[in-house]
């Protein structure tokens, strides 16, 4: 094929409705690693990943070997009608992998809104109660459910409504733009001790069956809570029989260093959920949870007809052996590490720059246009983006304000690709500032 991106950016208008919105304006011929080709032979250095999807890179052969040896044995059988050998050992893996000295089961679904669905699900059927609590900035999806526990309105909500049923919002550990006008550390971690506060005034403790938040909130800006606060907010559920749900869909499979980032804050939740880099690229998500709480659904009450497909189950199994194999995990460090030194430097420099937050290579990096007012400098943000592609990186940005930059680049990344992403951002940065 032939076509070139302009042909086929008419034929994406005449075919395709406005709603699925596209950050880039090309088309992708290939990809390998942390660097894709367009249809015209243009490089673009990835640091996007697919919005959290490709932590071990494009098309990693061992990914693809999988993908291609199931292909030839069997495609779909639905799990239901007559189950198979990789959904069984990749729920073993996770089960064993997922934090928690306690009996664990998995189940599989299509993509992170299905996962949050069932968890949802599952959290109400054990517990009996109705009522979920989630949080101001979340992203969970944009099905009913998942999209009524998205905080953002526009664009995933509006116009959208009438919405789910009790689903109650708390303020999040968003230290840098406090809820409540306090400073980290004298605060005393108040917005976790709010919970108590909050079951009096929004939602009694006795109809809540879930608490679900993100460890680092991915769309709502990368906020990153401090230490004492997960510890706190598992306390307050333990003592009202609340499930703790952490959706690691963006965060997890190595994102942040660890395989799951809730390990930064050293508890164990009692539902967790994965999707994203879990498929390396296909549709592939998990419910990982207490197995009293995932047993408790009667039969045929959790699943779906593609939930757990075999090629994805297939290509995830071959996607942990990379992560583990290959000490992905210990290069997400070093990433990381790379990382915070360069951007702390762009921060001393560039008075836009008014936070940079994130655990491990999952950093964002706040631009603001004054840094005593905090204003969000979106379309700094969005000229900073659009300057980026047109030198041939690809960015993307997040929080309410749209005014984050975040970073997502696969793992599998180069020096060199990370040093090249790195010198067009900063050059871009300060063109930007002048």
């Amino acid at each position: 094929m032939n076509t070139s991106i302009q042909e086929l950016l008419e034929l994406r208008k005449q075919n395709i409705p406005q709603g699925p919105f596209n950050i880039t304006p090309t088309f992708i011929r290939e990809a390998r690693g942390a660097v894709m080709i367009d249809v015209d032979g243009r490089e673009l250095i990835d640091f996007a990943g697919g919005i959290g999807v490709n932590n071990v890179g494009h098309c990693h052969p061992r990914v693809v070997e999988a993908i291609k040896d199931q292909a030839d044995k069997y495609i779909h059988t639905c799990f239901h009608v007559a189950m198979y050998e990789p959904y069984v050992l990749l729920a073993e893996k996770l089960n064993k992998m997922a934090p928690g000295d306690f009996p664990k089961m998995t189940m599989f679904a299509n993509s992170g809104a299905e996962a949050v669905e069932n968890a949802v699900k599952v959290a109400r059927y054990a517990t009996g109660r109705p009522a979920v609590i989630c949080f101001e900035n979340a992203f969970h999806g944009r099905t009913l459910l998942t999209m009524t526990l998205t905080s953002k309105v526009k664009p995933y909500k509006f116009g959208f409504g009438p919405f789910a049923p009790e689903v109650y919002r708390m303020p999040y550990a968003y230290c840098y733009r406090c809820p409540f006008g306090l400073s980290y550390p004298s605060c005393g971690t108040a917005c976790a001790d709010y919970l108590e506060d909050f079951f009096t005034a929004h939602v009694a403790a006795e109809s809540t069956a879930a608490v679900i938040a993100e460890p680092i909130q991915g769309e709502g800006g990368f906020v990153t809570p401090p230490p004492e606060y997960f510890p706190k907010l598992q306390k307050v559920c333990q003592k009202y029989g609340i499930a703790l749900i952490i959706d690691e869909v963006q965060t997890g499979t190595g994102r942040t260093g660890k395989m799951f980032a809730i390990d930064h804050w050293g508890i164990a939740p009692d539902i967790i959920t994965l999707a994203k880099s879990l498929g390396g690229g296909l549709p592939l998500s998990a419910v990982i949870g207490r197995k009293e709480m995932m047993d408790k659904p009667h039969i045929g009450g959790l699943g779906g007809t593609y939930a757990g497909n075999p090629i994805a189950c297939r290509a995830a199994l071959a996607v942990l052996d990379v992560l583990f194999e290959d000490q992905l995990l210990q290069k997400a460090e070093s990433l990381g590490e790379k990382l915070w030194k360069r951007f702390l430097a762009m921060k001393d420099k560039y008075e836009i720059i008014g936070d940079v937050r994130g655990k491990g290579p999952m950093i964002a990096l706040e631009l603001v246009k004054d840094r005593h007012t905090k204003a969000p400098a979106t379309e700094e943000t969005k000229k900073l983006l659009a300057s980026c592609y047109e030198k041939g990186l690809v960015l993307l940005s997040c929080g309410h304000k749209s005014n984050v930059i975040r970073t997502l680049m696969p793992l599998v990344i180069t020096d060199e690709q990370l040093e090249k992403g790195l010198t067009i951002f900063e050059e871009t940065l300060s063109e930007l500032t002048i």
